[in-house]
């Protein structure tokens, strides 16, 4: 049984909020009422001034930190950075890490009862962008009594929704951090996100988006769909320093699994197309695709960034090819013309996009920092 560590929030438990408001989506249609998974690491100050948001990347979730039990193996995935005496010192900060809209999860999603037939909705889940996620976690916010957030924080997908926080609500938010992502998709970063849809749409056991009904799963699809986003979250030196052209066994000259990095891949594949669910992929992926704050602006980012009025920080990392540093100067640029005070490092590391994810000590001094500002300027204990 593996110790909790000093530096662990401990065993957490996840909570549910149900809302019966219903929630216009960009889309043009409703979600009548929904329900949202998160969970909690810290405590909210009587002021209710420290609290901070995570927001999570496409195949991410509420379970942030920590562990759901003492013999849990595995603890959450940005649990490097969130805990007593971590980047988001948990003895400071109370955070709040939700599973969006569209999950698959808890939070309500394609795998959830549509009220209007009492069957799954799957593909009938309506598309979700990250507004829409921005405005359904402000009502969370509303639940726990946050009236303004000490700082909103995410990686990747996470990125793109505090900026769209920003945009939003400006009035409640006091801090960004970007980490890792980018002010829209590059044509060949929806490229790669529709080759991995189309693999999961022509699985025969898709089913149209139906195949729960049909008590399959598209397996091979999901498992296609994974095997090509992981190479894009690796950079070449990493695959290479990692398995390089290592052989399970001698060549055999045929297909089957031979080199390291083949069995690496599929067994990611195998284990993502077992605990994910097809549907949502597809979803996450076209709020991706969709995200451009820009585009009601002639494409001019620095106008899209008006509304702001809370400073940023700005962080990319070397070797990312999927979201490469001048996707994100090209956000530090238009934040400078905006007038808006930003902070940008770009992380010297060798592990590509998922390098957000890692505790690469420079990473880890520059986002410390960061919020040991947010704390300062939230006037927090101990800070």
């Amino acid at each position: 049984m593996p110790e909790l560590a000093s530096d662990s929030v401990g065993v957490v438990a996840p909570q549910t909020a149900h809302f019966d408001d219903p929630l216009a989506l960009a889309c043009g249609k409703t979600l009548p009422s929904y329900t949202l998974v998160y969970e909690t690491y810290g405590t909210l100050n009587a002021e209710g001034t420290n609290a901070v948001l995570i927001c999570h990347a496409l195949s991410g979730h509420h379970h942030a930190a920590g562990r759901h039990h003492e013999d849990d193996r595995k603890p959450g995935w940005w649990d490097a950075h969130i805990g007593p005496g971590k980047s988001i010192d948990t003895n400071r900060f109370f955070v709040v890490s939700l599973n969006n809209l569209g999950g698959c999860h808890g939070s309500t999603g394609p795998l959830s009862i549509n009220p209007d037939t009492g069957r799954l909705w799957g593909p009938d889940f309506p598309m979700m962008t990250v507004s829409d996620w921005v405005h359904s976690q402000a009502r969370l916010a509303d639940r726990l009594g946050i009236e303004r957030f000490a700082a909103v924080v995410g990686g990747s997908l996470g990125g793109m929704q505090v900026m769209q926080w920003a945009l939003d609500y400006p009035e409640r938010i006091a801090h960004a951090a970007v980490i890792a992502a980018t002010p829209r998709l590059s044509a060949q970063n929806i490229a790669f996100n529709e080759v991995a849809r189309q693999a999961i749409r022509s699985d025969p056991d898709f089913h149209d988006g139906w195949y729960g009904e049909h008590d399959t799963l598209p397996r091979r699809g999901l498992k296609l769909a994974r095997m090509v986003g992981h190479i894009t979250y690796l950079s070449e030196a990493a695959m290479g320093s990692k398995f390089g052209r290592d052989l399970r066994q001698d060549l055999g000259y045929g297909y089957d699994v031979e080199f390291q990095v083949e069995s690496y891949l599929r067994h990611q594949g195998d284990t993502f197309s077992e605990s994910f669910d097809a549907n949502t992929y597809l979803l996450m992926t076209k709020a991706l695709d969709y995200f451009d704050p820009a585009a009601p602006h002639g494409g001019d980012l620095a106008a899209a960034l008006a509304p702001a009025k809370c400073p940023f920080l700005v962080v990319s990392f070397s070797t990312d090819w999927r979201f490469p540093p001048w996707r994100s100067r090209e956000l530090v640029d238009a934040l400078v013309r905006a007038d808006k005070p930003v902070s940008y490092a770009n992380i010297d590391s060798p592990h590509g996009h998922d390098a957000f994810l890692l505790p690469e000590p420079r990473y880890q001094a520059v986002f410390a920092g960061f919020m040991a500002r947010v704390a300062r300027d939230q006037q927090l204990e101990g800070s």
